[in-house]
C-alpha cells in the first residue's frame, strides 16, 4: 500500500483542510451532542474558523504541538494530585490540545442562566441564615438544611453588614443531545478550577495564536481584577485591604492552583498556622510582627475552618475565625455555612424558590432531580433508576452515607435491585437525577506509533463555569471555564478518575484586548497603594531552609566530585588526602558508616568505597546523598511556590530529573560508572549554579530573601570551617611543599583555585592559603566574606543601621580581629591551634545564630511579644 494512503496527514490530493477533518473525525456516539458538527454533517462555523487558521501546515504539526504542550506543563510544574503524598510523585496536569469553543449565542444562554442562579443562591443563603422564610413557607424541606452537616448554626443571625455571603460560585453544566445546557451541580464552599483554567488558557492560546486572535476570544483577566476590587469595596479597609488566600497546604491535591492564584492575584498565600485571632480580628504572623488581614479567599472546606467551633481535630484552620467573621472584622470568600447549597437534592426545589425570591422562572434548568426523602419523589425515582444518576444527598457529610455516584445505565439488574433496597431503607440519604449522555468534543490523539487509527476522537465532557462577584449586588460570569473530559466510556468526567481538561474559548463580538483601557479611564489616575510583601513565619522558615539545602547540595556535590576525580586521576593520592576525603564523605552522609576504606583493602583497585559512593549518589536509605538534599531543596521550595518564578521552579525540576537519570546510567554501566558519575555531578553543578543565580538575581530583597541568603551563609560557614579544621587535624597541611595534593584539594573544595593561582601562582605556603580562604573579604568563598555578608543580611533583617547593629548581628565572628601571622603559625606537629580556635569560633557563632533565628522568627517562642503592626 502507498505510504501516502497509509497516513492521512500526507495525502497528495491536498483536499481542503475542513473537508479532511470532517472525513477524519468520527461523529459523536449516538445520543450525544456533537460539538464539532452539532446536528449537521459538516463542521460548525466556529470550528471551521479554528481549523482554517491551521493552514498551511494543517494537521501535520499537531503532534509536535502536543509534545510542546506537555513540555510546558512539565516546565511550569502544573500538577493535580489525587492522593497527595509528601514523598510521592506529583501527577502532571492533563490538558488536551484542542479547546472547547463556545459560540456567542450559546454563551449568552449560559451567561444569563448562571447570573440568575448566582443571585438566587445568594438570596437563599441570606434567607436561611436570616428570616428563614423559605423554611417557614415549606419551599425547602428542613432536613435538607438543619439535617445537613454543612449548615452552621453558629452563623445563624450573623450580621454581615450588607455584605455578600457568596463571592465565587462554580456551576457544572452538561449539554443535552438537543444542544441545550443543563446544571448538574453547584459548588460554593471552595470551588476549584480558577487557577487551572488560567494556565490552560496560557498553554493553549500559545499553541494556536493565530486562531485565538482571529476568533476574538473573550479575555479572562478583567473578571479576576473585578473580583478583587469587589472584595476590597466590601471591606472597611477599602483599597488598602490586605487579602490572603487560605490554603490547606502543599499536600492538597490542588495546591498548585492555590500557589498560582496567589501569585497571579498578588495575594499572600497562608495556611491556618500562619494566622491568629486577637480581639476578634485576624492577624498574619510575619517575621516583623502581627499584620492585620481584612479578607480571606479560602480554599478549604468549612468544617476545617475553626477547631474551636467546628472540627476539633482540624489543624488546617484558625481558632476563633468564626468569631471574627461574626464580628464583621474579616471577610471570608465564601462565607462559611454554604455547604448545604451543594447538595444535589436542592436542585429540585430551585424553580419554586426562584419564583418566590426573584419573581422569575429558572432560565437554565437542572436535570430532573428527586430527593428520595419525600415519598412522592421516591415513588417517581425508583422506576427511572436505570436511566438516572444516584448521588449522595449529603456528600462527604459526617454522620451520613458517603458513596461514589453511580449511573443506572452501568448497573446490572442485580445491582439495580440492591440500590433499590438501599434507597428504600434510607431514602433521605439518596438523590436521583436524570442522566443524559454528555456532549462530546473533539480531542487530538497523538499520532506517533499509530497506524490507521483516528487522529481526532470525540470524548464526553462536562463544563465548569464560574460566577464571580463584581459589586455589592452584581455578578459576572467568567467568559470561559474548565472543560473536564472523560477518560473512558463511563460517562463521568472527573479529574480524580483519570480524566483530562480543555481550555474553553468563548467567542466575543467585541475586539477589545484584555490589556486595553478606555481612553477616559486612562485619564483618571487611581490612588497608588504601596504595600510591602509580607513574609509569614512559615514562608520565612521554608525560604531559610531552601537556602540551606541549596548550599548543602552544592557543597556535598563538590565533595563527591573531588573524591571521584582524585581516585580516577593519573596519580594515586597520598594516604592523608585519602583519609581526609573518606572521612568527609562519611561525615556528610555520602557513604554509610562501616564501608571500608580503599586503602584498608590492601589493593586500591578494589574500590569498594568508590562503588558505594556512586551507588549512593541518589540514595535515600542510610545516606544523606546529593539526591536526598536536592529533593529536600525541592520540598522546601514547593512550600513557597507562589514566590518562585516558573523558570526557577522548572530549573529545580530539571536538575533533579536529569540527576536521577544520570545516576541510573552510572549504576547501570559499571565499566564507565566513574566517568558517568562525574558527568552527572558536573551537570547537576551547572543546574545548581542556575538555581543560585535565580535566588541571587531574580528574587525581591524582602525579609524572605534575607533569610534565604542567611541560610546559605550559615551552611557555607559550617561546611568550610569543618573542611579546613579536619584538614588540619589529619595533617593535610603539615608539609604542603612535599605533598601538595591536600593543598590543591582544599582550594578545590573552597572553589578558590583560579583566584589563588592568579594571586599567588604556584605557591604552597600556609600564609597565602589562610589569607585567601580565611581573611580575604573579597573572596565570596572565604570565611571573612561570608561572615561580612551574614552580618549585612542580619542587619537588614533586624532593620538596624550598620553602625548600630543589634545583638544578633554583633554575634557574627569578626575575622578582621585575627592576625594572619598567628593564624599561619604551626605549633607542634602542624596543629595550627590559633587557626583551629578561630575556625571553632566562626562555626559556633554560626550555629548560635541559626538557633536564635529559629527561636525569633520560626518557632514563635516569643509569640507573646508579637506586636500588632498598624
Amino acid at each position: 500500500m502507498d505510504s501516502t494512503q497509509a497516513n492521512p496527514l500526507k495525502s497528495t490530493a491536498n483536499p481542503p483542510l475542513v473537508d479532511e477533518i470532517a472525513r477524519l473525525a468520527p461523529k459523536a456516539k449516538e445520543g450525544h451532542f456533537d460539538e464539532l458538527r452539532g446536528n449537521a454533517s459538516s463542521l460548525l462555523p466556529h470550528w471551521k474558523t479554528f481549523f482554517e487558521q491551521l493552514e498551511p501546515s494543517g494537521l501535520s504539526d499537531l503532534d509536535q504541538r502536543t509534545l510542546e504542550l506537555n513540555r510546558q506543563v512539565q516546565d511550569n510544574g502544573i500538577t493535580y494530585n489525587v492522593y497527595a503524598d509528601e514523598f510521592g510523585p506529583q501527577r502532571p496536569w492533563s490538558v488536551d490540545l484542542f479547546p472547547l469553543i463556545i459560540s456567542p449565542e450559546s454563551w449568552q444562554e449560559i451567561q444569563s442562566g448562571v447570573l440568575q442562579r448566582a443571585k438566587l443562591l445568594e438570596g437563599i443563603i441570606k434567607d436561611i441564615y436570616g428570616s428563614q422564610t423559605l423554611l417557614k413557607e415549606g419551599l425547602i424541606p428542613p432536613a435538607l438544611i438543619h439535617g445537613h452537616p454543612g449548615y452552621l448554626r453558629s452563623m445563624y443571625g450573623a450580621n454581615f453588614h450588607q455584605r455578600k455571603h457568596l463571592h465565587i460560585i462554580a456551576f457544572d453544566l452538561a449539554r443535552a443531545p438537543d444542544g441545550k445546557w443543563s446544571v448538574l451541580s453547584q459548588r460554593t464552599q471552595a470551588p476549584s478550577g480558577l487557577g487551572y483554567l488560567l494556565e490552560n488558557r496560557n498553554l493553549i492560546a500559545r499553541q494556536f495564536p493565530k486562531a485565538y486572535e482571529q476568533m476574538h476570544i473573550a479575555p479572562l483577566a478583567n473578571a479576576y481584577r473585578d473580583l478583587i476590587d469587589a472584595l476590597k469595596l466590601e471591606s472597611p479597609a477599602g483599597p488598602n485591604a490586605h487579602i490572603a488566600l487560605l490554603t490547606p497546604g502543599p499536600y492538597n491535591e490542588t495546591y498548585f492552583e492555590h500557589a498560582y492564584l496567589a501569585r497571579y492575584l498578588g495575594l499572600t498565600l497562608v495556611e491556618g498556622g500562619d494566622l491568629t485571632v486577637r480581639d476578634q480580628k485576624v492577624y498574619l504572623k510575619t517575621v516583623r510582627g502581627l499584620e492585620p488581614v481584612d479578607i480571606l479567599l479560602k480554599r478549604l472546606d468549612d468544617e476545617f475552618l475553626d477547631p474551636l467551633e467546628l472540627r476539633a481535630d482540624s489543624t488546617l484552620g484558625v481558632p476563633g475565625l468564626l468569631q471574627a467573621i461574626r464580628a464583621g472584622n474579616v471577610i471570608l470568600a465564601n462565607a462559611p455555612g454554604s455547604a448545604f447549597l451543594e447538595s444535589p437534592a436542592l436542585l429540585g426545589f430551585l424553580p419554586a424558590i426562584s419564583e418566590r425570591l426573584l419573581g422569575e422562572k429558572i432560565q437554565l434548568p437542572a436535570m430532573d432531580t428527586w430527593w428520595c426523602g419525600e415519598r412522592a419523589a421516591l415513588d417517581a425515582a425508583i422506576p427511572n433508576l436505570g436511566h438516572s444518576a444516584i448521588k449522595p444527598t449529603y456528600p462527604n457529610g459526617s454522620g451520613h452515607q458517603n458513596y461514589e455516584s453511580a449511573l443506572g445505565c452501568d448497573l446490572t439488574q442485580a445491582q439495580l435491585d440492591e440500590w433499590v433496597g438501599r434507597i428504600t431503607r434510607q431514602p433521605d440519604e439518596h438523590t436521583v437525577q436524570t442522566y443524559i449522555p454528555l456532549a462530546q468534543m473533539p480531542t487530538w490523539l497523538n499520532a506517533f506509533n499509530l497506524n490507521d487509527a483516528s487522529l481526532i476522537e470525540p470524548h464526553s465532557y462536562m463544563l465548569r463555569v464560574f460566577a464571580l462577584s463584581n459589586g455589592p449586588d452584581s455578578w459576572q460570569v467568567l467568559p470561559g471555564g474548565l472543560a473536564r473530559i472523560a477518560g473512558n466510556d463511563s460517562g463521568i468526567a472527573s479529574m480524580q478518575r483519570g480524566g483530562s481538561s480543555a481550555d474553553v474559548w468563548v467567542q466575543s463580538h467585541q475586539t477589545t484586548l484584555d490589556s486595553e483601557v478606555h481612553p477616559q479611564q486612562a485619564l483618571q489616575p487611581k490612588e497608588l497603594v504601596m504595600r510591602k510583601r509580607m513574609v509569614t513565619s512559615r514562608a520565612a522558615e521554608n525560604l531559610y531552609w531552601f537556602g540551606r539545602y541549596t548550599e548543602r547540595s552544592e557543597n556535598i556535590l563538590r565533595l563527591a566530585k573531588l573524591y571521584l576525580e582524585n581516585i580516577n586521576s593519573e596519580y594515586i593520592p597520598s594516604r592523608s588526602l585519602w583519609t581526609w576525603l573518606e572521612h568527609l564523605c562519611h561525615q556528610y552522609g555520602l557513604v554509610p558508616e562501616g564501608v571500608p576504606s580503599n586503602f584498608d583493602q590492601g589493593d586500591i583497585r578494589h574500590r569498594i568505597f568508590e562503588r558505594t559512593l556512586i551507588n549512593s549518589l541518589n540514595g535515600n536509605e542510610g545516606v544523606t546523598s546529593v539526591g536526598f538534599n536536592l529533593n529536600a531543596m525541592k520540598r522546601t521550595a514547593s512550600n513557597v511556590r507562589e514566590r518562585l518564578s516558573t523558570e526557577q521552579w522548572s530549573t529545580i525540576n530539571h536538575c533533579i530529573e536529569h540527576f536521577e537519570k544520570d545516576c541510573l546510567k552510572a549504576t547501570t554501566f559499571h565499566d564507565f560508572s566513574s566517568s558517568l558519575a562525574i558527568d552527572a555531578l558536573k551537570q547537576a553543578s551547572s543546574s545548581l549554579a542556575a538555581i543560585t543565580g535565580a535566588q541571587t538575581d531574580r528574587m525581591t530583597r524582602d525579609d524572605g530573601w534575607q533569610l534565604l541568603s542567611i541560610g546559605r551563609h550559615i551552611e557555607r560557614l559550617s561546611f568550610l570551617t569543618t573542611v579546613l579544621d579536619s584538614a588540619i587535624e589529619m595533617g593535610l597541611l603539615f608539609n604542603p611543599n612535599t605533598d601538595s595534593s591536600g593543598y590543591t584539594a582544599l582550594l578545590n573544595l573552597f572553589d578558590s583555585t583560579i583566584t589563588f593561582h592568579a594571586q599567588h601562582q604556584q605557591s604552597r605556603e600556609i600564609a597565602p592559603l589562610v589569607s585567601l580562604l580565611v581573611l580575604d573579604d573579597e573572596n565570596p568563598r572565604s570565611l571573612a566574606w561570608v561572615s561580612k555578608a551574614l552580618r549585612a543580611r542580619l542587619s537588614k533583617l533586624a532593620g538596624t543601621e550598620r553602625n548600630n547593629p543589634d545583638e544578633l548581628t554583633r554575634s557574627v565572628t569578626n575575622l578582621q580581629d585575627y592576625d594572619l601571622l598567628k593564624l599561619s603559625r604551626a605549633d607542634g606537629f602542624g596543629n595550627f591551634s590559633e587557626l583551629r580556635n578561630c575556625l571553632h569560633a566562626v562555626s559556633q557563632s554560626a550555629w548560635n545564630i541559626s538557633d536564635e533565628i529559629s527561636a525569633r522568627y520560626f518557632n514563635l517562642i516569643h509569640a507573646n511579644e508579637y506586636s500588632v503592626q498598624t
